[in-house]
């Protein structure tokens, strides 16, 4: 079987950085990918799509990216569920990202540099899955 994913898109926003009761670095993100055609408007639309990313890779991404940063995201999609506070059954599809690539030119990092990224610590029983 084969399960790859292969996207290039823009950060939706700041990634953070979390970090697992066992240690693990890990963020979530949100990449903005284009669509390859117009809509009825004229419009290119986007799809927003959920990745994980994991380790020295998360470290990085939150260290080097910023919100509108293009990256480029390879790895796996997943599905999974979790039941949420409220006893709902939640579904999430997302890429586990088994690499990632920042693209585009260089940013100006002085401003990130002043502002160190935020970590937060999350234990074993927050994890949805």
């Amino acid at each position: 079987m084969i399960n790859q994913v292969t996207l290039v898109g823009r950060l939706t926003r700041e990634p953070e950085l979390r970090k697992t009761s066992d240690g693990l670095s890990v963020t979530t993100v949100t990449l903005a990918v284009s669509r390859q055609f117009r809509n009825q408007h004229g419009e290119i639309e986007a799809d927003f799509v959920q990745c994980t990313i994991w380790k020295k890779a998360a470290e990085n991404t939150v260290q080097y990216c910023r919100k509108g940063s293009v990256v480029g995201v390879t790895g796996r999609l997943q599905t999974r569920h979790y039941d949420n506070r409220e006893g709902k059954r939640v579904y999430v599809t997302e890429v586990v990202a088994e690499s990632i690539r920042f693209l585009g030119t260089k940013p100006n990092y002085v401003a990130a540099e002043s502002a160190p990224p935020v970590t937060v610590s999350i234990s074993k029983e927050e994890l949805p899955f």
